[in-house]
This record gives C-alpha cells, structure tokens and sequence, in this order.
C-alpha cells in the first residue's frame, strides 16, 4: 500500500479529534451507497420491463418486414422480390395484406386492422403462446377463419361458443358510390381464437387468410403490402438486413423487430435516460458531502501537514493523501451500493417482493429485474469520476492557503 493511500485510510478508519468528522464522513458514504444503490435498482427495473416487453413484440413481429416505399402494395413477381425469396438466410417468409376495416359482431362495431397473412404465418408468429381461447388456424378446408385480437373481441363481445361470423366492412376503391350500401365490400368469416400480445395490438389486429382479404380488396394474387421474413437462427440480423437493402433497393422499407416500433422503444429509452438522469443528479448532490468532509478534514489536520513536511513531505504528497481520502469514500459508497443494489434485485427475482397491482390483468405478477454488466459499469466509472472531482476542489482550494500559496 502506497503512503498516501495509507494515511489516508488511518484518517478515514481512526478517531478524529472533532467527532463531527466522523458523523459527517458516515453521511457521505451513506449518501453515494444510496444513490449507487437506486441508479442499479431503478436502471435493472428499466432493463426489465424492457426486456418483458421485446419478448411480447418478438412473439407478433417477424424479424425483417419489407414495406414499399411508396404506395401501399407492391408485387411478389418483380424480379427483386423473387431473388429475396431465395435466400438462404430466410428460414420463412409470409405474405401480409392490411388495411382498416370496420368490424361487425351482432349490434357490435369495432373499426380496426384486418391483416391477412400466408398459409406460412405460424412459422413468423409465434401464435400459439399468444393465445387466450380457441385454436389458431386460417383454414378448415375452403372455410376461412379470423382470430381476433383480446381488445378487439372485448369490444364486440365476441363469442367463440356461439358460432356467429365477424363481417368485414371495407370502402370500394373507384368511383363514389350512390348509397352507404354500396360503399363498402363486405363478407362475413367465423372468428376461431383470440390472442393478446400488448394493449395497443390487442385493440387493432384481426387476422386472416391473405386470400380473403385480398378479395375484399379487389387485389390480385401476387399484390402485397408487406412482406414478413424469419432468418436462420444462425444468422446475424444486421448483416442480413444490409443485404436485403443492398438487394431491393431505394424503393422498399426494411424493418428490424426495432424499426417495426420505434417510437416505442424510443419512448422507453427516453423514460430510462431521464429515471437515470434525476438520479444522477441527487448522486451529484450527495457527493458534495465529500467537499465538506474534506474540507473539515484538511482544516483539522493543520498540524499534521506541518509534520508531514518536517519529515520531507513534498506538497504534491500531501494534496495525494486528501484526494486519496475522497476517493475511499466513493469507494466504499460504490461498494456496499452496488452490493445492496445486486442483493435487492436477486431478492426481487427469487422472491418477488414488490408485485404489481391489479394481479391477472398483466403477464407478470412482480417488478421484473434484469441486471446488465454495462449499466454496472457506467455507475462506477460515474461515481469514481464524481469522487474525484469533488475530492480535488478542496483540497487545490484549502490546502493552497494552508501551504503558503502552492499548488497541487
């Protein structure tokens, strides 16, 4: 151990002649250890919820959707398309035909998103697990079937028992019409299941065999609205993204599972980036404690610099003994921060101590953690740099008058 750090940790360690050091130096590291505390808690939540609902999305998104640029469908026969489609890095592909549609179950209306998707949509989606009734399927036969989304048949009081079709409303393209009848294309298809995914999705979404829709359209069998692909688990997403958009060009959007909602994961990074700024901000606050430790320390220990500089002590050793004082205390805030915060989040994981309210309408029971090694490291390196900078202000500001005007 070298002599600054050495006689630092006998200052911070050993009786003080003013006890009111020792109670202001305990403030201090309580202080950092609280706010290391939070920032891991409230950044691991964050990270948590987060993750909860990427896992919600991935279930509903494909991997990679390709939308036209321009327009609303574009054709599975150009020659680009074609070449798309055998990749060998797609394990899947569905063809997916949406558009707004008004909804009927009875005397009920609903208007919402018919999306229509291919024979191989249950390779994309994982359906099954979103399940809340029935059985999802498209066809029976020549017998077309809708699976409606949890808000939508809430808000139909849609029934699977009573085997009553949904009638799909859609505006005619072309001329407009003479009477409200004939403004609209409609058929009627039996609901066989309802999922739930998320809130938003859950009052939007019905889907449906993609030829069905695109009668009611009045498309032809290659048009498409999107185009909804599964890589090989081998493969890397943003490389095969690249190629993709290499491949089609300037007139297709291609979407990642991030793209496809950006806005919300952006809302969440937003909120996450705020939470930990406000944070910040009191860990700051707490941390001019040490500034005032430090300064009480250097004024109280007047008489020891004197004997320290008898002995040859230099003025650079001395200022190196007072910042390796502010340091300890940071550090020792981090650790038993950092150890408090990890042990609260196992407990939350194992025990689930905190639950949230209105149990059964979430698809968790409790808080979820998720602890990642990155956030971690930021919270340290962020607290050492604050213990620093306020460890060096007092002591280049108080040690200069108590050393005759040298610097530090």
């Amino acid at each position: 151990m070298n002599l600054p750090l050495r006689i630092a940790r006998r200052y911070l360690l050993a009786k003080k002649s003013f006890h009111i050091i020792n109670i202001i130096s305990i403030i201090s590291l309580v202080g950092i250890s609280v706010g290391v505390m939070a920032l891991v808690i409230v950044l691991s939540v964050f990270n948590g919820f987060e993750g909860v609902i990427k896992g919600m999305y991935s279930r509903f998104d494909a991997d990679i959707k390709i939308l036209p640029a321009e327009g609303k469908t574009f054709s599975t026969q150009r020659p680009e398309v074609q070449h798309l489609l055998e990749l060998p890095s797609l394990s899947a592909t569905c063809e997916v035909v949406e558009e707004n549609a008004l909804l009927a179950y009875g005397s009920k209306r609903h208007i919402g998103t018919i999306k229509g998707v291919g024979r191989s949509y249950a390779s994309i989606a994982q359906m099954d697990s979103c399940l809340r009734d029935g059985r999802f399927r498209l066809w029976m036969g020549s017998q077309p079937f809708i699976t409606l989304g949890l808000g939508v048949a809430q808000t139909l009081n849609a029934s699977l028992a009573h085997f009553q079709p949904i009638t799909v409303y859609i505006p005619k393209r072309g001329k407009a019409p003479l009477s409200m009848e004939a403004a609209f294309e409609q058929r009627s298809i039996m609901p066989t299941a309802v999922f739930s995914v998320q809130a938003d999705i859950d009052m939007q979404y019905a889907i449906a065999p993609v030829e069905f829709v695109r009668k009611l359209l009045g498309y032809d069998s290659t048009a498409v609205s999107a185009l909804e692909l599964r890589l090989d688990p081998s493969q890397r997403l943003e490389a095969v993204q690249r190629d993709i958009v290499a491949l089609l060009g300037p007139g297709y959007r291609v979407l990642n599972r991030y793209q496809q909602n950006e806005t919300f994961y952006r809302t969440m990074k937003t909120e996450k980036l705020v939470i930990g700024l406000i944070l910040v901000l009191v860990l700051i606050i707490a941390s001019f404690n040490i500034v005032g430790t430090l300064s009480m320390l250097i004024i109280d220990k007047r008489s020891d610099v004197g004997t320290l500089r008898s002995l040859g002590a230099d003025n650079q050793l001395i200022g190196r003994i007072f910042i390796a004082e502010g340091m300890l205390i940071s550090v020792g805030g981090i650790a038993i921060g950092t150890v408090l915060g990890l042990l609260l989040c196992w407990a939350q994981q194992t025990f689930k101590l905190i639950r949230l309210e209105g149990r059964g309408t979430f698809v968790i029971d409790a808080y979820p953690v998720d602890v990642q090694l990155p956030d971690i490291a930021a919270i340290l390196a962020l607290v050492l740099l604050l213990g620093y900078l306020c460890a060096r202000f007092p002591v280049r500001m108080l040690t200069r008058r108590i050393l005759s005007g040298s610097t530090i």
